[in-house]
């Protein structure tokens, strides 16, 4: 696609919304259609850029990344210096995204996203999108009177880490409300400890009696309500909010500068992701379309691999075929798919049915093989490419794509697929191999992935990424442990911040199977017109 200019602007993945400004996506967050909202180009890489930012720090790193894709007339750039700096002058490591070596001999590393505030990856985006919302807001709000003064109603679904994540970043802002749902039981009782102690008043939980996948469902239904937009100004801090997506994009950068530091001579870099929703490897592959020397960018999923299976098959489906399948990859009538729904696993924020941002990759693989002509058919192309994708995924429980649509995905992408008892094996494995180092079990899906990708044969690094903090899962972390007489979770691994945690004051709302929808819907309206009563 076409270098970066000045005036950078957004388009939604399914055609029907063009020309936005980056403020109007990071506050929207889902396009009208329904669309993820996706940059009009990919920005290039400025001339010298492997020199002149080779020994930048990550806050330097991010600001130059971040100007290639926000306008100066949006955010001057003093203004997107200082929201960064606030935004990671809370991480407890001075490189923010250290890269640690775990085996030397074949060059296994990690890079660890787990030194914010919540000891996860997703505070490297959330308190970027925190500072975002209360950037605008402030700017809308100057001189405005109570009551004309704008609202921001913040909607999020989480399978652990974002819920935590983003109330950390929004907790306390002026203007604005934020609601998070969680599957009620199914994450682990740090994440929910996390989530539901913090008592400000714009904070509220909602523990939703069914999967991760109800929830998100809930959030982009609310965004589809035309009688609720018209009365809540409605903001997304899911992974299909573009601007986190951009702000992990840095870590790519920060990783490979860190490594080339270390061996100039080295070229070839592997990334391998945990996934469940597809945010974190997409960042990866906007590093590489913007020029950053990626080799390979390797998925790495649970026994809930949807992923996995789309590599393998071109068919993305929420359950998998048994037997032969009918044209178009769906199952004919009497084959019978796997059993329905999300299976829990020691990686519970990888349970995840349906991958949200795999819809943004979607849109580039269409756009690049299946467009022609000029750019702007290219762009109606893929949208309506994507568009009936996604109704079928909706309407017949997947969809396939043609051979060369999947031929372009395999060119930058492979994937493993990690069962429980691999991540446990793996967790035990890192304590012996790496010296006593302890791996939270999306980050042991990550090593086991990247082990395999060493024995394929590859040459070079190959980087995990190391997703939370082992303490944020002790029951995975002590079973795969347990026979180590020299291992003391609260001593080797337990952070000061976590003691004491799970006993603090909680404030959460349950939303019962039967009242879905409706009843997430009542409990916003309540507690934000509290909030407005106050």
């Amino acid at each position: 696609m076409a270098s970066h200019t000045p005036s950078q602007r957004y388009l939604s993945t399914r055609g029907g919304s063009y020309d936005f400004s980056f403020e109007d996506v990071v506050l929207k967050g889902l396009a009208a259609d329904g669309g993820l909202f996706i940059p009009e180009e990919i920005p290039a890489l400025p001339q010298g850029w492997q020199t002149e930012w080779a020994n930048l720090s990550f806050e330097e790193l991010a600001v130059n990344i971040f100007s290639l894709y926000i306008s100066p007339s949006e955010i001057p750039p003093a203004d997107l210096k200082e929201l960064v700096r606030k935004s990671y002058a809370t991480f407890r490591d001075p490189s923010v995204t250290p890269t640690v070596t775990l085996d030397p001999t074949r060059n296994v590393h990690l890079l660890e996203l787990f030194h914010g505030p919540t000891f996860a990856f997703k505070d490297v985006a959330l308190q970027f999108l925190g500072n975002l919302f209360e950037y605008f807001l402030v700017r809308r709000n100057a001189d405005k009177s109570a009551a004309d003064r704008e609202h921001l109603v913040v909607i999020g679904a989480t399978s652990g880490d974002t819920g935590s994540a983003a109330i950390y970043g929004l907790r306390g802002k002026k203007d604005l409300s934020v609601f998070i749902m969680h599957p009620k039981g199914k994450i682990s009782p740090v994440q929910e400890a996390q989530m539901t102690t913090v008592l400000d008043a714009n904070v509220h939980n909602l523990a939703v009696e069914g999967t991760f996948d109800d929830c998100q469902d809930f959030v982009k239904a609310l965004f589809a309500d035309t009688e609720f937009n018209k009365t809540h100004r409605l903001a997304a801090v899911n992974s299909i909010n573009w601007a986190r997506i951009l702000a992990q994009i840095t870590y790519y950068f920060a990783s490979y500068f860190a490594l080339r530091r270390a061996n100039p001579s080295q070229q070839s870099i592997r990334f391998v992701v945990p996934t469940g929703n597809f945010g974190d490897i997409l960042a990866g592959y906007f590093a590489k379309r913007m020029g950053l020397p990626i080799t390979q960018l390797v998925i790495a999923t649970n026994e809930n691999d949807i992923l996995h299976r789309f590599w393998r098959s071109g068919r993305y489906e929420k359950h998998e075929v048994r037997g032969p399948a009918a044209a178009g990859g769906l199952p004919q009538d009497g084959v019978k798919a796997h059993e329905a729904g999300v299976k829990e696993t020691l990686s519970p924020a990888m349970d995840i049915l349906v991958s949200s941002n795999f819809e943004r990759l979607l849109w580039f693989l269409a756009h690049d093989v299946l467009g022609s002509g000029d750019e702007a058919s290219r762009r109606k192309t893929a949208g309506e490419a994507v568009n009936g994708w996604l109704q079928a995924l909706k309407t017949e429980g997947g969809f396939a794509v043609p051979e060369e649509v999947l031929a372009k995905a395999r060119q930058n992408f492979a994937t493993e697929r990690v069962s429980d008892a691999q991540t446990l094996a793996t967790i035990t494995g890192a304590y012996k191999w790496a010296k006593g180092y302890v791996l939270d079990p999306h980050s042991a899906i990550g090593i086991a992935a990247a082990e395999r990708v060493v024995q394929q044969g590859a040459e070079g690094d190959v980087v995990a990424l190391a997703t939370a903090h082992p303490a944020k899962f002790s029951g995975a972390v002590e079973l795969a442990l347990a026979q180590e007489k020299a291992f003391d979770f609260k001593a080797h691994v337990q952070p000061k911040e976590f003691a004491g945690l799970e006993d603090l004051p909680r404030r959460v709302t349950t939303v019962r199977r039967e009242d879905g929808l409706e009843g997430v819907r009542k409990v916003v309206l309540e507690e934000v017109a509290a909030e407005g009563a106050a």
